[in-house]
């Protein structure tokens, strides 16, 4: 099921899931830049990619970009799940980071 929300509330939930993706990739103790402006978050890895996660307020999504493509995903049943594959975010983030930095990160656990 969809969550029906307003722009502002989305924006207040935007902004809690991209402080949690930055404590995670903290808490991993690897070496990843996070850069935060406004509700864009930049995750730099030691070989100088990226993943970019953004929100699309006008579609309530959030956006991923790595080298392993571009993901589009929406807030169902509590969890940001991808249009595409049905992937959720942290599990996602997970592979995608283990990927980019080479090393097994689990982003998926709560700090």
């Amino acid at each position: 099921m969809d969550v029906k929300m307003t722009d502002s509330e989305f924006l207040d939930v935007v902004d809690e899931v991209l402080s949690t993706i930055e404590s995670r990739v903290e808490a991993a103790d690897e070496d990843i830049t996070t850069e935060r402006s406004g509700n864009v978050l930049n995750l730099e890895f030691d070989d100088g990619s990226k993943i970019v996660v953004n929100s699309q307020v006008a579609m309530h999504e959030l956006w991923v970009a790595a080298r392993a493509g571009g993901f589009h995903l929406k807030l169902k049943d509590g969890k940001w799940i991808d249009s595409r594959n049905g992937d959720e975010l942290f599990a996602m983030l997970s592979r995608l980071a283990s990927e980019h930095s080479g090393a097994t990160l689990d982003l998926t656990q709560s700090i």
